[in-house]
């Protein structure tokens, strides 16, 4: 009897002309160099070496991936694979991704860009991309067996289409799911514009939301979670390792998010108000947008706001569902405030040496606490400020604005230096 796994190779063979198509072994070493990334940190923007100009993106904790012309086709390599990815210092989680990382590099293109995408699968599992809000034929569009065979393990397959809009978009497998999603395989896609001048910014920033049930103490996600995640992260970090956003007084800035957890969320930007300037539908006009400073942003949506970063200091961005800007926690934690635990810790104290009560006056002390954790897990709540705990964890990373931050330059300029009589004090 044929297995589905036997059937969808047949399928592949008698299908090739359909969709994307099947690039033999000898054409391999023809193809664009698949680079990889290792590290977690943001990456210098990739200047235009060749085609059109356009004004590049910064992703936090991320890359863009390069390409090649050939032509007068854009021609990118991605290869799908097992990665191992850094969430913060402490814990390290096995997903997969795209060249070395999860989430994917960045591919940039532009408006009317020919683009040929080669995508190398080296994963257990046959899989494809789906280019999401993408306007291409349908052939291209990446759902495994609707528009396209299945790519299985070992081959490499070619997507080749014309970029008819610019804007802020994304891609992701349309095969197994509920595994690959789950696992982390996704990546931004940026059209900028055919003018490099329309819709300009001082500085350009992009991520994608994801979410993990990561047992404490292990590596890897569990695939058939729906709604109990434990670990929300931007770009696969959380708090304190996800990159700080950094912009110069009075600069123009643009922040292009997109969601591809199990829920939705509302990110709020402290200090400032914004205007969702793009959606995955293409550009808002100016006449249709209205300030705001927190933006709900949908399951499978992408939004780019934009702001002009006014004032300065050091302002907190975050994800407003409170349980989305903690760690690792447990959900059947009973709530122990009021509660008088001094007896338990005694007796417990004398059978398990370093026993220490918790929540009977809140959480908060969880920020100061040293407690042994397991093996490769987080504290639930963390990271240090200016004037002690944030007690925070998950989607949260500040946006620093300074005068005189130099127009390109992305390095943390450190803690906000307050002036004299502008921080809240005891009476």
């Amino acid at each position: 009897m044929t297995n589905r796994r036997e059937f969808l190779k047949g399928a592949s063979a008698s299908a090739a002309a359909l969709g994307a198509g099947l690039v033999s072994k000898a054409a391999l070493a023809a193809l664009p160099e698949s680079p990889v990334m290792e590290s977690a940190a943001m990456q210098v923007p990739l200047e235009p070496s060749s085609g059109r100009h356009y004004n590049p993106v910064v992703t936090l904790n991320g890359w863009s991936l390069p390409w090649r012309m050939k032509d007068g086709w854009k021609e990118f390599h991605l290869t799908a694979e097992a990665v191992e990815r850094e969430l913060a210092p402490g814990m390290t989680a096995r997903l997969w991704g795209y060249n070395g990382q999860s989430p994917g590099p960045t591919i940039e293109c532009v408006e009317g860009d020919k683009v040929r995408i080669y995508v190398t699968n080296r994963l257990p599992e046959h899989t494809t991309i789906h280019w999401h809000g993408i306007f291409l034929p349908a052939g291209m569009d990446g759902v495994g067996g609707l528009n396209q065979p299945q790519i299985p393990p070992g081959k490499t397959f070619a997507y080749e289409f014309e970029l008819k809009q610019s804007g802020t978009f994304m891609y992701h497998p349309h095969a197994d799911e509920m595994v690959q999603m789950a696992m982390g395989m996704m990546g931004s896609l940026v059209v900028h514009p055919k003018n490099s001048e329309q819709y300009k910014v001082d500085r350009d920033f992009c991520f994608l939301m994801s979410s993990y049930d990561i047992e404490p103490g292990t590596m890897t996600a569990r695939i058939n979670t729906m709604l109990d995640f434990n670990i929300w992260t931007w770009n696969s970090r959380v708090f304190p390792g996800i990159d700080h956003l950094v912009a110069g007084l009075n600069e123009k800035v643009r922040v292009r998010m997109g969601n591809l957890t199990m829920t939705n969320h509302p990110i709020h930007v402290h200090g400032l108000k914004f205007e969702v300037a793009c959606t995955d539908g293409g550009w808002v006009p100016k006449e249709a947008r209205w300030p705001e400073v927190t933006s709900d942003i949908a399951i499978g949506q992408m939004r780019a706001i934009e702001f002009i970063a006014d004032a300065p200091g050091d302002w907190a961005m975050h994800c407003h569902k409170s349980h989305h800007t903690m760690n690792p926690m447990g959900h059947n934690v009973p709530n122990m405030i009021g509660v008088d635990q001094r007896r338990v810790q005694d007796r417990l104290g004398k059978l398990l040496p370093g026993y220490m009560i918790m929540g009977e006056r809140g959480m908060a002390d969880m920020g100061e606490m040293v407690m042994q954790l397991p093996d490769n897990t987080l504290p639930m709540m963390t990271g240090e400020g200016p004037f002690g705990p944030i007690e925070m964890g998950g989607m949260f990373t500040v946006l620093k604005v300074r005068k005189g931050q130099k127009p390109g330059d992305y390095a943390d300029p450190g803690w906000y230096q307050y002036p004299k009589g502008t921080v809240a004090y005891e009476v």
